[in-house]
C-alpha cells in the first residue's frame, strides 16, 4: 500500500468509494450526506496524496481512470466491511444508513415496486422514491442522482443497463352507467384524460379502432391515473388504464370494460441502472433483483 494511502482517512476512502459507485460528485454527496465541495476536495487530496488523477469529468457525471478502477477493486471490500462492523455504512444521513434512489412512474412504482419493496430492504438501507416522466429520469440515471429506474421507454443511453420486466396492457373502462352508451358510440362518453394531447387515449384508439379519436370530448385532465380511475368510478366518464391499476374495479364491478379487443395495446417497462466497474455492489444488485421479481410477478 502506497503511503499516500495509509496516511487517508476512514472517511477519504469511504467518500472515494460512493463516488466511483454513483459515478456523479453530486450524487454520492447526496448518499453520503455531504455537501458536494466536501465530497470534491476530499478526491482532490487524496489525488494528491496518491499522485496521480483517480476520476475524469464528463458530461454525466465521473468516471474512473484505470487507476482508480484499480484502486477501487482493491478498496470497495476493506471499505464494505469495515461500514458493517463499526455501523457506518458507506452512504446515508446516519451511520449505518445508505440512501438508495429508485424513479418511475408514480402509478407503477405505488401500486406495484414500492409495496414488496420497501419491507425486503436490505438492514441500513433507505428508499427515496422520485416520480416523474421518462426522459429526465433517464437523465437523472445517467447523472447519477438516481441509482435504480424503472422506465416506460427503452433507455438506450451509454453507460446503462437494462431489462425488460413488465407488459402494461391497456384497457378502456368506466362506471357501468356508460356501457350501453358505449355500445352504441363509444367516442360519445365524456373522456378522462392524463394530458391535453390525450397520449395514452389516442395510442389505444388507434391501436385497437384503427383511427384518431378525432371526436372524443375531454372533461377532466389529471396527470395520475390513480385519480382516473377514482372519476371513473365516481361516473365522470370513461378513460385508459394499464390493467394492473383497473384490475381491482373490474373485479368488485366498480368499473367495466367498455370494448374487448382481440389484442391489447402493451406498453412495455423497463428496469435500468449505470453500468458498474469491476467492483461489484450487492446492495444495488439486491435491490434491483427485488424491483424485477416484483415486476414479472405482478
Amino acid at each position: 500500500m502506497s503511503a499516500g494511502l495509509s496516511d487517508a482517512s476512514w472517511s477519504t476512502l469511504r467518500v472515494f468509494v460512493a463516488v466511483y459507485r454513483a459515478g456523479s460528485i453530486t450524487a454520492a454527496a447526496a448518499d453520503l450526506g455531504m455537501a458536494q465541495a466536501s465530497v470534491s476536495a476530499q478526491i482532490a487530496t487524496l489525488e494528491k496524496r496518491l499522485g496521480y488523477q483517480l476520476f475524469q469529468r464528463v458530461r454525466t457525471g465521473v468516471i474512473a481512470t484505470d487507476r482508480g478502477r484499480d484502486l477501487a477493486a482493491l478498496l470497495a471490500g476493506p471499505v464494505d466491511a469495515l461500514a458493517a462492523v463499526t455501523g457506518a455504512a458507506s452512504g446515508g444521513d446516519h451511520p449505518g444508513e445508505r440512501s438508495m434512489v429508485i424513479g418511475g412512474p408514480a402509478e407503477f412504482l405505488s401500486e406495484v415496486v414500492l409495496p414488496g419493496l420497501v419491507t425486503e430492504l436490505p438492514v441500513g438501507v433507505r428508499l427515496d422514491a422520485r416520480f416523474g416522466l421518462a426522459d429526465p429520469l433517464i437523465e437523472a440515471l445517467e447523472t447519477g442522482q438516481l441509482d435504480v429506474l424503472v422506465s416506460s421507454v427503452q433507455p438506450r443511453r451509454r453507460g446503462l443497463r437494462f431489462a425488460p420486466v413488465y407488459d402494461e396492457h391497456f384497457v378502456v373502462v368506466a362506471h357501468p352507467r356508460w356501457a350501453d352508451q358505449a355500445r352504441h358510440d363509444i367516442d360519445s362518453v365524456p373522456v378522462l384524460a392524463y394530458d391535453a394531447q390525450l397520449q395514452i387515449i389516442r395510442r389505444y384508439w388507434r391501436s385497437v379502432f384503427d383511427r384518431r379519436p378525432t371526436r372524443l370530448r375531454a372533461v377532466a385532465l389529471v396527470p395520475d391515473l390513480r385519480v382516473l380511475a377514482r372519476l371513473a368510478v365516481a361516473g365522470v366518464g370513461m378513460t385508459v388504464l394499464p390493467e394492473y391499476l383497473a384490475r381491482s374495479f373490474l373485479e368488485r364491478g366498480d368499473l367495466v370494460r367498455l370494448h374487448e379487443p382481440d389484442v391489447a395495446p402493451l406498453n412495455t417497462l423497463y428496469v435500468a441502472t449505470r453500468r458498474g466497474g469491476p467492483v461489484p455492489d450487492p446492495i444495488l444488485d439486491a435491490i434491483r433483483l427485488r424491483i424485477v421479481a416484483l415486476c414479472r410477478a405482478a
